[in-house]
């Protein structure tokens, strides 16, 4: 199963969605690797991300506080199947920004 190394999502500004921001194309897993969410204003915004529709139980973070010019980097290691979707919202339109690297696999 060859692996791709790329950019998923991003860069780019957070609606207060919930918006899909990466879909796992069809014959493929996607592999998240690393958020990097930064909030470049000078107050505090809360974001909120969900591994398939968003709902309580799907929420990696769930109205996470980030401070004023401050960044979140999470390194982790989330398989998704083809067609799984990411979610991102935040509390203030279009302030905080995304960028999301990982891997897709190709199935078959």
């Amino acid at each position: 199963m060859p692996r791709i190394a790329l950019r998923l999502a991003g860069p780019a500004q957070v609606a207060t969605g919930p918006a899909t921001i990466y879909t796992v194309p069809a014959n493929r897993k996607g592999i998240l690797r690393h958020v990097h969410v930064q909030n470049p204003s000078g107050s505090a915004v809360t974001f909120t991300m969900s591994i398939g529709a968003d709902a309580a139980g799907t929420r990696l973070f769930d109205a996470y506080s980030l401070g004023a010019n401050q960044i979140l980097d999470h390194y982790c290691l989330y398989v998704l199947e083809e067609t799984e979707i990411i979610q991102v919202a935040a509390g203030t339109n279009n302030v905080l920004v995304i960028t999301i690297d990982g891997e897709e696999s190709v199935l078959g």
